[in-house]
């Protein structure tokens, strides 16, 4: 039987962040530890552990035919390789760096110096549009005692929480791009493979969507229900039923995550109480 083939890190948050979302598409994996190759029970698909700055390269050859890993990897390593789902988590920032005590003013301090980074091409470029030269030093491992240790005068690495930058008495002064875990496709998938691809990114876009949104249950007065349901937007309109106490009613809808402090403020004022919030656990449209 065919199966997709997926590329997921060997290890690390990524590798963690992307067997989860995995899990909530129902897929179930037989994984060992130290496994490089794993297949799953229920799911046309065979996962392969490896090396995150590698991965460009296997999807180039058509050794994997999909691959979870993190935008600036892709922006390093496979600008040409196609980004078929942005999946909202292992959020990060490429950035540069300096110490604590040197006095930066802007970009342009970065003429001429001492720059270590695993990500030579994004700060050549980035630093090309800005109209400056810097020495590169590029380093595979931690970066950020380059410093430190005399090999550099500045840095540029993935920036997360910035406690690692703190650890080392260093500061973010530019942020060169944002990144997040995408689904990249090899350009030589086949056609047979790209409909059990289809069926993944159906699972994806369900569980992406439940993770926004909450379940939302009210009880309003039927005098206010215009004003309750106004504010409102539901998947198509929210459901109304009545209540067994007279000229009350249930509401039941669904509210971006983003809004929903927000909206549940406004429904408060306008007579909303009971209000129960759910978990999402799949939304299928």
């Amino acid at each position: 039987m065919t199966k997709l083939r997926i590329a997921i890190q060997k290890a690390g948050r990524l590798n963690e962040e992307s067997i989860d979302i995995l899990k909530d598409c129902g897929i179930s994996i037989d994984n060992g530890r130290d496994q490089l190759k794993a297949s799953s029970r229920n799911f046309p698909m065979e996962v392969f552990y490896l090396r995150n700055g590698d991965i460009p390269q296997y999807l180039r050859d058509g050794v994997v035919d999909v691959a979870i890993i993190g935008e600036n990897v892709l922006i390093e390593k496979g600008e040409d390789i196609i980004v078929a789902e942005k999946l909202g988590f292992s959020k990060c920032k490429v950035s540069l760096a300096v110490p604590k005590a040197m006095k930066y003013t802007s970009v342009e301090d970065f003429e001429g110096k001492r720059i270590a980074t695993s990500y030579p091409n994004t700060v050549k470029n980035y630093l090309a549009t800005k109209g400056v030269k810097a020495d590169l030093h590029i380093i595979s491992g931690s970066v950020e005692i380059a410093p430190n240790i005399g090999l550099a005068d500045a840095i540029c690495d993935i920036v997360s929480s910035g406690s690692t930058l703190f650890k080392n008495n260093l500061k973010e002064v530019e942020i060169m791009l944002t990144s997040e875990a995408v689904l990249a496709v090899s350009p030589k998938i086949t056609e047979e493979r790209k409909e059990i691809l289809q069926k993944l990114q159906f699972r994806i876009q369900s569980v992406l969507r439940a993770r926004q949104s909450k379940y939302v249950l009210l009880n309003a007065p039927n005098n206010r229900l215009p004003e309750v349901l106004k504010l409102l937007p539901g998947m198509r309109s929210p459901t109304v039923l009545p209540l067994a106490e007279e000229g009350w009613s249930s509401v039941h809808t669904v509210i971006n995550k983003d809004k929903f402090w927000e909206v549940i403020d406004e429904l408060k004022q306008v007579g909303a109480e009971g209000i129960l919030v759910c978990p999402i656990e799949k939304m299928v449209l």
